[in-house]
Protein backbone atom coordinates (compact mmCIF):
# COMPACT_ATOMS: atom_id res chain seq x y z
CA UNK A 1 0.00 0.00 0.00
CA UNK A 2 1.17 3.36 -0.89
CA UNK A 3 0.62 7.02 0.88
CA UNK A 4 0.46 10.04 -0.35
CA UNK A 5 1.10 13.00 2.33
CA UNK A 6 1.43 13.07 5.55
CA UNK A 7 0.30 15.94 7.74
CA UNK A 8 1.72 16.94 10.63
CA UNK A 9 -0.49 19.98 12.04
CA UNK A 10 -4.05 19.89 9.95
CA UNK A 11 -7.07 22.26 11.22
CA UNK A 12 -9.38 21.34 8.05
CA UNK A 13 -9.75 17.60 8.52
CA UNK A 14 -11.61 17.13 11.44
CA UNK A 15 -11.75 18.67 14.61
CA UNK A 16 -9.21 20.86 16.42
CA UNK A 17 -5.47 20.44 15.69
CA UNK A 18 -5.07 16.86 13.77
CA UNK A 19 -2.59 14.42 12.04
CA UNK A 20 -4.14 13.41 8.70
CA UNK A 21 -2.24 10.77 6.23
CA UNK A 22 -3.75 10.76 2.96
CA UNK A 23 -3.50 7.61 1.31
CA UNK A 24 -2.62 6.76 -2.51
CA UNK A 25 -5.05 5.30 -4.66
CA UNK A 26 -8.74 5.91 -5.70
CA UNK A 27 -11.07 4.42 -8.49
CA UNK A 28 -13.56 6.86 -8.03
CA UNK A 29 -12.38 9.67 -9.91
CA UNK A 30 -15.24 12.28 -8.71
CA UNK A 31 -15.62 14.71 -11.02
CA UNK A 32 -13.76 18.33 -9.11
CA UNK A 33 -12.05 15.66 -6.68
CA UNK A 34 -10.25 17.77 -4.69
CA UNK A 35 -7.01 15.84 -4.14
CA UNK A 36 -6.85 13.87 -8.05
CA UNK A 37 -3.36 13.40 -7.37
CA UNK A 38 -4.03 10.68 -4.64
CA UNK A 39 -5.85 8.80 -7.94
CA UNK A 40 -3.19 6.60 -8.90
CA UNK A 41 -2.12 3.34 -7.22
CA UNK A 42 1.38 3.57 -7.92
CA UNK A 43 2.13 7.28 -6.96
CA UNK A 44 3.51 8.64 -3.27
CA UNK A 45 5.43 6.56 -1.08
CA UNK A 46 5.01 2.99 0.43
CA UNK A 47 3.71 2.94 3.94
CA UNK A 48 5.50 0.49 5.90
CA UNK A 49 5.59 -0.01 9.74
CA UNK A 50 8.43 2.79 10.20
CA UNK A 51 6.25 5.04 8.55
CA UNK A 52 3.08 4.19 10.89
CA UNK A 53 5.49 4.33 13.93
CA UNK A 54 6.57 7.77 12.52
CA UNK A 55 2.83 8.76 12.40
CA UNK A 56 2.04 7.81 16.26
CA UNK A 57 4.98 9.95 17.04
CA UNK A 58 3.63 12.92 15.42
CA UNK A 59 -0.19 12.21 17.36
CA UNK A 60 1.76 12.00 20.75
CA UNK A 61 1.46 15.46 22.17
CA UNK A 62 -1.51 16.69 23.94
CA UNK A 63 -2.79 19.68 21.68
CA UNK A 64 -3.32 16.90 18.61
CA UNK A 65 -7.08 15.64 18.89
CA UNK A 66 -6.86 12.75 16.76
CA UNK A 67 -6.03 11.33 13.42
CA UNK A 68 -7.65 11.58 9.79
CA UNK A 69 -7.32 8.94 7.17
CA UNK A 70 -8.19 10.24 3.87
CA UNK A 71 -7.11 9.82 0.54
CA UNK A 72 -7.48 8.55 -2.54
CA UNK A 73 -9.61 5.84 -0.97
CA UNK A 74 -8.44 4.18 2.20
CA UNK A 75 -11.01 2.21 2.23
CA UNK A 76 -10.32 0.39 -0.94
CA UNK A 77 -9.20 -3.01 -1.04
CA UNK A 78 -5.91 -2.08 -2.25
CA UNK A 79 -5.63 0.20 1.01
CA UNK A 80 -8.24 -1.40 3.77
CA UNK A 81 -5.86 -3.39 5.37
CA UNK A 82 -3.09 -1.01 5.90
CA UNK A 83 -5.96 1.56 7.24
CA UNK A 84 -7.08 -0.82 9.29
CA UNK A 85 -3.50 -1.38 10.88
CA UNK A 86 -2.59 2.35 10.86
CA UNK A 87 -5.86 3.12 12.95
CA UNK A 88 -5.93 -0.18 15.14
CA UNK A 89 -2.40 0.90 16.72
CA UNK A 90 -3.60 4.66 16.83
CA UNK A 91 -6.61 3.26 19.26
CA UNK A 92 -4.09 1.03 21.21
CA UNK A 93 -1.84 3.96 21.86
CA UNK A 94 -4.35 6.92 21.97
CA UNK A 95 -7.83 5.44 23.47
CA UNK A 96 -9.09 9.46 24.26
CA UNK A 97 -8.16 10.42 21.08
CA UNK A 98 -10.45 10.21 17.63
CA UNK A 99 -9.95 8.75 14.33
CA UNK A 100 -11.93 10.80 10.95
CA UNK A 101 -12.03 9.15 7.66
CA UNK A 102 -13.42 9.76 4.59
CA UNK A 103 -14.47 7.12 1.53
CA UNK A 104 -16.03 7.54 -1.13
CA UNK A 105 -17.73 4.12 0.22
CA UNK A 106 -21.30 3.51 2.00
CA UNK A 107 -20.89 2.21 5.96
CA UNK A 108 -23.68 0.25 6.11
CA UNK A 109 -23.34 -1.09 2.02
CA UNK A 110 -19.56 -1.86 1.19
CA UNK A 111 -17.86 -1.58 4.61
CA UNK A 112 -20.24 -3.88 6.58
CA UNK A 113 -18.26 -5.92 8.60
CA UNK A 114 -14.95 -4.61 8.28
CA UNK A 115 -12.90 -4.82 11.18
CA UNK A 116 -11.36 -0.70 10.41
CA UNK A 117 -14.71 0.49 11.57
CA UNK A 118 -14.20 -0.82 15.43
CA UNK A 119 -11.45 1.42 15.08
CA UNK A 120 -13.21 4.70 13.34
CA UNK A 121 -15.12 7.34 15.49
CA UNK A 122 -16.47 9.33 12.63
CA UNK A 123 -16.97 8.01 9.12
CA UNK A 124 -17.83 10.82 6.26
CA UNK A 125 -19.22 8.20 3.27
CA UNK A 126 -20.46 8.55 0.32
CA UNK A 127 -18.26 9.61 -2.91
CA UNK A 128 -18.38 13.24 -3.48
CA UNK A 129 -20.85 14.72 -6.25
CA UNK A 130 -20.23 17.97 -7.94
CA UNK A 131 -23.78 18.32 -8.69
CA UNK A 132 -24.43 18.03 -5.09
CA UNK A 133 -21.53 20.56 -3.60
CA UNK A 134 -22.05 22.83 -1.02
CA UNK A 135 -19.46 24.75 0.89
CA UNK A 136 -22.30 25.33 3.55
CA UNK A 137 -21.87 22.06 4.59
CA UNK A 138 -19.43 20.86 7.52
CA UNK A 139 -17.08 18.33 7.34
CA UNK A 140 -18.08 16.77 3.67
CA UNK A 141 -18.00 18.34 0.29
CA UNK A 142 -21.44 17.52 -1.48
CA UNK A 143 -25.08 16.81 -0.20
CA UNK A 144 -25.34 13.49 -0.54
CA UNK A 145 -22.23 12.34 1.91
CA UNK A 146 -22.74 11.18 5.35
CA UNK A 147 -21.13 12.36 9.02
CA UNK A 148 -21.52 9.29 10.28
CA UNK A 149 -20.63 8.22 14.21
CA UNK A 150 -19.40 5.05 13.56
CA UNK A 151 -18.97 3.48 17.39
CA UNK A 152 -23.13 4.35 18.05
CA UNK A 153 -24.01 3.09 14.62
CA UNK A 154 -22.21 -0.12 15.54
CA UNK A 155 -24.08 -0.49 18.91
CA UNK A 156 -27.20 0.26 17.98
CA UNK A 157 -26.74 -1.56 14.28
CA UNK A 158 -27.90 0.87 12.35
CA UNK A 159 -26.40 4.39 10.60
CA UNK A 160 -26.82 7.53 13.43
CA UNK A 161 -25.50 10.73 11.96
CA UNK A 162 -23.09 13.05 14.02
CA UNK A 163 -24.77 15.89 15.00
CA UNK A 164 -22.65 18.75 15.09
CA UNK A 165 -24.19 21.05 17.41
CA UNK A 166 -24.36 18.16 19.99
CA UNK A 167 -20.83 16.56 19.06
CA UNK A 168 -18.96 14.58 21.94
CA UNK A 169 -15.72 15.98 19.92
CA UNK A 170 -14.18 19.19 21.27
CA UNK A 171 -11.89 21.25 19.84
Amino acid sequence: MRYHLVRKMDISNGPGVRVSVFMQGCEFHCKNCFNPETWCFDGGQEFTDEKIDEVMKLCAPSHIKGLSILGGEPMHPRNIEATTKLAKKFKELYPDKNIWSWTGFKMDEDLKGKEVLNYIDVLVDGQYVDELHDPTLKWRGSSNQRVIDVQKSLKENKVVLLDGQNSHFSI
